[in-house]
């Protein structure tokens, strides 16, 4: 079977079998192309509690199939590829978060959602990186652990006024190999284009950057922006999107490293065989957990609109 072949068959499947795809902005081409719905960590999040189905395929990584399936416990989910795991997710454990918590009552803990179900179970309040910044300012609490990613950490700590924000010594594998030498030598290529990078980058990066932003963010920033060019710094399937929505602009990746291997592990054959139930990991988590993780997302998007 073909491509063409295979995503006719998808189309057909999702329809009798009322399934929606979610795909991150990570992920391949051809994986976006037959998704449903398409963005950043919170967009999909907060989407699949909404979203009128029976089944969610997600394509992404495990942490994110596993926030879909907390936020809506009566649909089946289900993540294409099974060992497709983000590492940043399992920098920290549950019992270090607790002896934490039991030292330092002073604390609340804010987990990136880039994190295990066990983790958002302790957690106070989740957050993505589009909304980090907004939800910590709102939280009613002075002192902050923010776990596990301390390049995120620091940029919100530095933006958030009046709060002890402490952080684990977690980090993307894949934002913090990037280095400011990298812009230098890009801005000398290509002069006039400005630099958008994620905040999961170092500190040294985002200083030299002349925008920082979540995915959506650097998407809708490249959108109204009046430069002929952008360079990248966030994983390179992005640029999928940029293009597709700027085609008159031109668009450079910041540095070579800049590529997820796990989200891209995920094909449009894994997703044909999760939407015909050929394979695919169906996400099942205790009730308990599911609840108390639930909690910390609410939370979220509580704060986030508020």
């Amino acid at each position: 079977m073909n491509d063409m072949q295979m995503i006719k068959e998808i189309e057909k499947i999702k329809k009798e079998k009322n399934i929606k795809i979610f795909a991150h902005n990570y992920q391949n081409l051809e994986v976006q192309r037959v998704a449903d719905y398409l963005g950043d960590s919170f967009y999909l999040s907060k989407l699949a509690g909404e979203v009128d189905c029976d089944e969610i395929i997600f394509c992404g990584v495990r942490f994110m199939a596993e926030t879909a399936k907390i936020m809506c416990s009566d649909k089946k989910v289900v993540l294409p590829v099974e060992d497709a795991e983000c590492p940043m997710a399992h920098m920290v454990k549950p019992q270090e978060v607790l002896a934490f918590k039991k030292e330092h009552p002073e604390f609340k803990v804010v987990s990136y959602v880039n994190t295990t179900t066990e983790l958002k179970a302790v957690s106070d309040v989740c957050v993505t990186s589009s909304i980090a910044e907004i939800v910590i300012n709102n939280m009613d609490a002075q002192n902050i652990l923010f776990i596990p990613d301390m390049n995120l950490a620091d940029y919100v700590s530095k933006r958030v006024k009046g709060k002890n924000i402490i952080s684990w010594n977690g980090y993307c594998p894949v934002h913090d190999k990037v280095r400011k030498d990298e812009i230098f030598a890009m801005r000398k290529e290509y002069s006039g284009y400005e630099v958008l990078v994620h905040p999961e980058c170092r500190r040294e990066v985002l200083q030299e950057a002349d925008f920082v932003g979540s995915t959506s963010a650097i998407i809708n920033y490249a959108k109204n922006s009046a430069a002929p060019g952008f360079i990248i710094g966030t994983e390179t399937g992005v640029l999928h999107t940029l293009k597709a929505e700027n085609p008159k602009k031109e668009y450079e990746l910041l540095s070579p490293s800049l590529i997820c291997y796990n989200m891209k592990k995920t094909t449009l054959r894994d997703v044909y065989n999760a939407v015909t139930g050929k394979g695919g990991l169906v996400i099942e988590l205790d009730k308990e957990l599911a609840e108390n993780a639930k909690r910390s997302l609410d939370e979220m998007v509580r704060l986030a609109c508020n």
